[in-house]
């Protein structure tokens, strides 16, 4: 399956959120996985990096605007980069490509990320897949947003997200949506 990996540009190589987005890519490469990130650092190039090692294919979806914002490159374990102009057509890239999606901790970038994709498949714009958060962060997160928005959030679209507690977790709620 094609795997998207949504998380932070921030952690720094060898700090804890690094290595367990390393962990998550060399988990999905050994799975036959291939994985597909932003391209850039952080989680991404973590992910990138444990997919490439263990074997993987890694497709980095970059973008023109966050090159000129930021003076980033797509990462070093990027085998092929699909580039885009704008980060709203990177955003539906990394989107259409997956089948499945899996959320490293991360910040507004991030939740954006999932909250595109959550929404596409309330509407029922793409074909179903699994949307896995990881992390109690984005359990908090949601379980605030459906407090404090009632009713206002379906039971069948609260049904579209999965939370796993760890990329091991994860790779398992992904195993047994293939099987």
């Amino acid at each position: 399956m094609n795997i998207t990996v949504f998380g932070s540009s921030q952690p720094q190589p060898q700090s804890p959120a690094y290595m367990d987005a390393y962990t998550l890519g060399k988990l999905l490469a050994g799975s036959g996985h291939t994985v597909i990130t932003g391209g850039y650092m952080g989680t991404m190039e973590a992910v990138s990096r444990g997919a490439s090692e263990a074997g993987g294919k890694v497709i980095g979806v970059t973008c023109q605007e966050i090159e000129t914002w930021r003076g980033a490159k797509a990462n070093a374990w990027v085998q092929e980069e699909r580039k885009f102009p704008s980060l709203l057509s990177r955003l539906e890239e990394l989107i259409r490509a997956s089948e499945a999606a899996i959320a490293l901790p991360g910040g507004p970038g991030t939740l954006t990320e999932i909250s595109l994709l959550w929404n596409l498949l309330i509407v029922e714009s793409l074909p179903p897949r699994p949307l896995i958060l990881v992390g109690e962060g984005w359990r908090a997160i949601f379980d605030q947003i459906f407090h404090s928005t009632g009713a206002s959030t379906a039971a069948s679209a609260k049904k579209l997200l999965t939370f796993a507690e760890d990329a091991e977790a994860a790779i398992g709620i992904l195993d047994s949506n293939v099987s």
